[in-house]
């Protein structure tokens, strides 16, 4: 079967994502603790695999552009990454949605190649343009064969820094984008990301959605996507990450025939807040539905956080334990979950559909507590880690999830070699780590309910505190 534009768009984005890596490796969510707490024991030795991974990566400056090489021999495939630093701290309430219009405007033509050429060459070569954007930062996303990885990269560096910004381009895109977000509150797990971004993230950089509102987006016009990206093409705003079968010196003698004439600029990133809720809350928006839709946010360690590693675990072992009880046992929900993100404010927290939500959450708050005041065996963490290594190492095979997570610890978890040594860390994690991160992070957690409120007893949801 003959392939697509839209097709090669569809796959596109699937990359976008893959290098966003948005979630990280908890199970799949709908999107500095408040408290201090001692540092788990160090990490041991470094290990022969972290050694190993360590090695694959070239890192080197061109022009006050960093760059990242991770060379995989024998791989048929090139996957590159340009990434623009601060996400949702780049834009304001007015202009949200600018960064990521400028991103989609970028993917349709550029002055060397317009649309039809563009299209043409991407379906030729087998080549896939696209970007993402999440709170921390953004991507413009390649990813093409080895055998035409000179052509797509043409192709790449002129989307880059030469987009062709038409008016019809923009129109068309931004016609999209409007349809797209304007659907966001027909869809109830997208309404609910929405309620709890606005609960969890008042007074937070985080408010200001980077993908923007119907408001934002409509009040966009091109002269400001134009200027928007002028200010965006410095060195210091960016990275670059690549990888494949490719020899680190040759993508530097590309790097700097296209990206060393950009200016470096200044641009240095504020520290971020963290987020910190003192106390439970419920928020509940009356929708007539069959079912009620449940999620409740904990604020949770970030990436350079020591205290990651155990809340993995402790979060693994709760997706397990409120799946056996919520859906297996009691049958209440089809679909409960347990979820910890990966962003620069990180959090946490759970999820479920039911129609009584009362006892689901009821036995996910138990399900909490006994994290918190049990003991957990040796053997449980040891399974629980095991299994989520097996997801990890499963999401980890694609050249473009190795890409996203050097970016990922590079650009928000405080450096590309903290992700090396992600595994030993995550292997030296005790029964007494996850007890103490359940207890620090693990509570005052923010709440939204779609559904009935009549169905809602608020003192179920708010029982759970913390000092």
């Amino acid at each position: 079967m003959k392939t697509t534009f839209e097709q090669l768009r569809g796959a596109a984005r699937a990359l976008a994502l893959a290098l966003l890596l948005l979630t990280a490796f908890s199970a799949p969510a709908r999107a500095q603790s408040s408290g201090a707490a001692a540092a788990p024991a160090p990490a041991p030795a470094q290990s022969k695999e972290a050694a190993d991974t360590l090695r694959l990566v070239t890192e080197f400056e061109v022009g006050g552009l960093k760059v990242l090489v991770k060379r995989r021999e024998g791989s048929q495939s090139v996957v590159t990454g340009l990434f623009l630093r601060g996400g949702a701290r780049n834009v304001t309430a007015e202009n949200a949605g600018v960064e990521a219009l400028m991103l989609d405007v970028a993917t349709e033509a550029s002055q060397k190649y317009p649309l039809a050429v563009m299209r043409r060459e991407l379906a030729r070569t087998g080549t896939n343009l696209s970007y993402g954007i999440n709170y921390d930062y953004s991507v413009l996303s390649l990813a093409s064969t080895r055998r035409y990885f000179d052509r797509s990269w043409d192709i790449f560096v002129d989307s880059s820094l030469h987009p062709s910004f038409t008016q019809e381009d923009f129109d068309r895109v931004k016609s999209r984008t409007l349809v797209s977000l304007s659907d966001n509150e027909d869809t109830p797990d997208s309404f609910l990301q929405q309620l709890q971004s606005r609960v969890a993230y008042a007074g937070h950089p985080y408010l200001n959605d980077p993908r923007g509102t119907v408001a934002s987006v409509n009040g966009l016009t091109l002269e400001q996507v134009k200027a928007y990206h002028q200010r965006m093409m410095q060195t210091s705003r960016m990275l670059l990450v690549v990888v494949g079968d490719v020899d680190p010196q040759n993508i530097r003698r590309k790097v700097e025939a296209s990206f060393s004439r950009l200016p470096k600029g200044d641009y240095r990133a504020e520290p971020l807040p963290q987020l910190s809720f003192r106390t439970p809350t419920v928020a509940v928006t009356e929708r007539p539905l069959p079912t009620n839709y449940v999620q409740g946010l904990f604020a949770a360690p970030p990436l350079t956080s020591n205290d990651i590693y155990p809340m993995r675990v402790a979060s693994s072992i709760l997706q397990n334990r409120v799946y056996a009880e919520v859906r297996v046992r009691r049958n209440l929900s089809y679909a409960p979950d347990a979820f910890l993100w990966s962003q620069g404010a990180n959090a946490g927290g759970i999820y479920v559909t039911a129609t009584d939500a009362n006892q689901a959450v009821r036995v996910m708050l138990e399900e909490i507590k006994r994290l918190q005041t049990q003991e957990i065996s040796p053997d449980e963490i040891k399974a629980t880690a095991q299994q989520f290594l097996t997801r990890y190492y499963m999401g980890q095979e694609t050249n473009a999830a190795q890409a996203g997570e050097l970016a990922q610890y590079e650009l928000i978890g405080g450096g590309w070699r903290n992700s090396a040594v992600f595994i030993d860390r995550l292997r030296a994690v005790t029964p007494s780590d996850v007890k103490r991160a359940a207890n620090t992070y693990m509570r005052n957690l923010q709440f939204v309910v779609i559904g009935d409120p009549r169905q809602i007893d608020k003192g179920v949801f708010t029982q759970q505190a913390g000092e």
